[in-house]
């Protein structure tokens, strides 16, 4: 499921650092080595293959991934297949975007020599274990989560997989004893079901899985070129509310073009009272580096049409580099298959020990 230097939470304006849950860490406020427990660092996180990542996940998600393993940490990353079939999905269809996301993934600095990066459904031991965890997991806690309130409707009509899914989001986590998770904000419940089906495993089967522990990226969200009070997103209908990884220059810049912004010509910061211009701000700030007050000094006195342009300059520098290489991965298939065969090898050995474990534990071996 990233970087100026500020908790994604208090630059959200979510809370302050006094009220960020235990379970939750802010890349600022804390180190991954400054943590003392007796269990050995592993970060799990994984990503839907439901099409080409646009710059929110980029900058919310996946640059984080990065940072985390050039900082030397066990980290192991999936293309959580099996999450996808939540909502219908062509199989064709998601057979090119398995290969699409891996080449984005690559393409965005994940290495596979120093990461595992592997196809969820290459290791069956996530179903196995999303299944024993599920037998101790209720109803009226998985209603409440957000993403079913949200997906299923007024008249909860969705899915028995799209109810169960943080069951399997759990056993993702838990399979491989993972200590972190980079997550969204609106992932954190479901990181605290994981931490609860671990702490109620072990009550009963003796201790084994350690509590994940939730990093937040430091990146504020990107939102909707077309609706700036909405976060971006791949499913929405107008391709204009988004920049892909895939855009070509000319795509980006036309696309920001025309971002919706407001009647007022400067360019400020003020999320409150001006979110698209506001929204812009934050895009130039994450792609360079400065702060939105330094942007907003920089550009003083520039109109915000013509601030557009400087916006779209730095994101084609940030992101034109990677579409490239994308481009390139994309017809290397055969590369594709021997990373994600070569990824699924290494995590199918650490799950089919974790399971063996956990069969033992329960009764079955």
């Amino acid at each position: 499921m990233a970087l100026p230097m500020k908790c994604f939470y208090r630059v959200c304006g979510f809370l302050s650092s006094s009220q960020l849950p235990s379970h939750v860490i802010c890349r600022n406020n804390a180190t991954l080595s400054g943590q003392k427990d007796a269990s050995p660092r592993r970060i799990f996180s994984g990503i839907q293959p439901t099409g080409i990542p646009h710059i929110g996940n980029y900058l919310g998600a996946l640059q984080q991934w990065v940072q985390l393993q050039e900082e030397g940490h066990h980290v192991i990353y999936s293309v959580v297949d099996m999450h996808s079939i939540t909502v219908p999905q062509d199989p064709d269809q998601l057979r090119e975007n398995i290969y699409d996301m891996t080449a984005c993934l690559l393409a965005c600095g994940i290495d596979p020599d120093k990461s595992i990066l592997f196809q969820q459904s290459s290791v069956s031991q996530h179903a196995e274990l999303a299944w024993i965890l599920g037998c101790k997991a209720t109803m009226a806690r998985l209603k409440h989560l957000p993403q079913w309130k949200v997906k299923s409707g007024p008249k909860e009509e969705g899915g028995v997989g799209l109810f169960t899914y943080p069951i399997l989001q759990a056993a993702d986590i838990l399979l491989y004893k993972a200590t972190h998770v980079p997550i969204g904000v609106d992932q954190v419940q479901h990181l605290q079901l994981a931490q609860d089906l671990a702490t109620t495993f072990n009550y009963h089967y003796g201790q084994y899985f350690p509590q994940p522990t939730a990093i937040l990226g430091e990146t504020k969200k990107v939102q909707s070129l077309r609706k700036p009070d909405s976060k971006m997103s791949k499913s929405e209908a107008d391709p204009r509310s988004r920049i892909d990884l895939t855009d070509s220059p000319e795509v980006i810049r036309e696309k920001l073009k025309k971002a919706v912004t407001d009647s007022t010509s400067a360019v400020t910061y003020d999320p409150d009272t001006r979110p698209g211009v506001s929204n812009l701000v934050r895009i130039h700030s994450a792609c360079t580096g400065l702060s939105c007050e330094e942007i907003c000094r920089q550009n003083e006195g520039i109109e915000t049409a013509k601030y557009k342009f400087v916006v779209a300059d730095a994101v084609v520098a940030k992101l034109d580099p990677i579409r490239t290489e994308i481009l390139r991965l994309q017809n290397d298939r055969s590369f594709l298959d021997s990373v994600l065969r070569q990824g699924a090898r290494k995590a199918r050995d650490i799950a089919e020990k974790t399971y063996s474990d956990v069969k033992k534990l329960v009764g079955f071996s």
